[in-house]
């Protein structure tokens, strides 16, 4: 027998391309265009300066100063509150934690490929729920049993969001199931469906530092449900690593969630940039769901999304691409700043002109 026969074979996620080329305008993986707060510069300096030694010791298992910070921010206890690195560990320890009864997992057929990936990995049965014509949500197609349930909103790649009143129709029907909503892209419009959370004990709310606070770098998620959750959620944490977050991430996301002036002023800013390029899009000829993240999921009805995504790479811009029956025409574009969407606009306008 050979080792190779014991190996644990998955599909991986592929992520967005991350290119040496500097020159490249980069609006691939929905980053945010814009720095992280001023704290998040002046903890690095103070940590620089003056707590340099702290590196020798193991971080706080809690994260302390960090959930503190996100317990003034979001009116939740501590106890509410788990983090992890980025909200793809938070995820994951989510499926690990909360998807083990052997029924079928339910999330979108067109979503965050991640979901597939960890289903696969942690040999969790699932079920692909499709969207509707128009790229939606349906929530009448999850009112049924279920292992769980897992969905973004606003969904991703489509941006499109889902009404409170529907999702809570969802986690009413799932009593005996864990529903996570991933609101990655929530601070670019909609709302959270967080204040939830007082009324089910089967809610938990995932959120990211990656997009609207841009540290991306610094792998900052947290979730927020009951108390029982995050107990749960921490149970297996403290099983597979005590001391995930380390304390750069620690302090720097404390920093960002403070400046809330700051982060509201850059997610006003990326909006209205945002409609500005959809209303640029439509004016030649763009289809695309109404955009509720920092990017926009649009196609063209008479051009290859292929070829266009292919002479946008030559011109040095990067979007992003699925191939798939339902998705292959579209592009999804990242909401960079106003000079570089000026720039994809012009691209997307001659290249049309050139294949007419």
């Amino acid at each position: 027998m050979s080792w190779k026969e014991n190996v644990r074979e998955v599909v991986p996620y592929i992520a967005g391309e991350q290119p040496q080329d500097k020159t490249l305008i980069k609006l691939n993986t929905n980053e945010n265009p814009y720095p992280p707060a001023p704290g998040v510069q002046k903890a690095l300096g103070e940590l620089a300066d003056g707590r340099c030694a702290d590196l020798r010791l193991y971080p706080d298992m809690d994260a302390s100063p960090l959930v503190q910070a996100l317990s003034d921010r979001y009116d939740c206890r501590p106890e509410e509150i788990f983090v992890g690195v980025g909200s793809d560990d938070v995820l994951s320890m989510c499926f690990l934690t909360f998807f083990n009864s052997g029924r079928p997992v339910l999330f979108p057929d067109i979503t965050y490929s991640f979901y597939e990936v960890w289903a696969g990995l942690y040999r969790i049965p699932y079920e692909k729920v499709p969207l509707d014509r128009e790229l939606r949500i349906r929530p009448e197609d999850y009112l049924r049993g279920n292992g769980g349930i897992i969905f973004p909103n606003p969904n991703a790649p489509t941006g499109v969001m889902l009404e409170t009143d529907a999702v809570e129709e969802i986690v009413r029907s799932s009593p005996d199931s864990v529903v996570i909503i991933d609101e990655a892209y929530i601070d670019f419009g909609g709302t959270s469906v967080l204040p939830l959370i007082r009324q089910y004990d089967n809610l938990l709310v995932v959120q990211t530092f990656s997009k609207s606070r841009s540290m991306a770098g610094m792998r900052i998620g947290f979730a927020m449900g009951n108390e029982q959750l995050i107990r749960c959620l921490k149970d297996v944490k403290f099983s597979f690593n005590s001391y995930t977050m380390n304390l750069p991430s620690i302090l720097c996301g404390a920093a960002a969630v403070r400046d809330d002036l700051y982060f509201r002023e850059t997610c006003a800013r990326i909006v209205r940039t945002r409609e500005r390029f959809a209303s640029s899009l439509a004016s030649l000829g763009f289809v695309f769901c109404p955009p509720c993240g920092n990017f926009v999921f649009a196609a063209h009805p008479e051009y290859s999304g292929a070829e266009l995504f292919r002479r946008l790479r030559e011109r040095k811009i990067l979007v992003r691409r699925w191939d798939g029956e339902r998705v292959g025409e579209y592009l999804r574009i990242t909401i960079g700043a106003d000079a570089q969407m000026e720039q994809v606009t012009e691209a997307l306008r001659e290249i049309l002109d050139e294949v007419r």
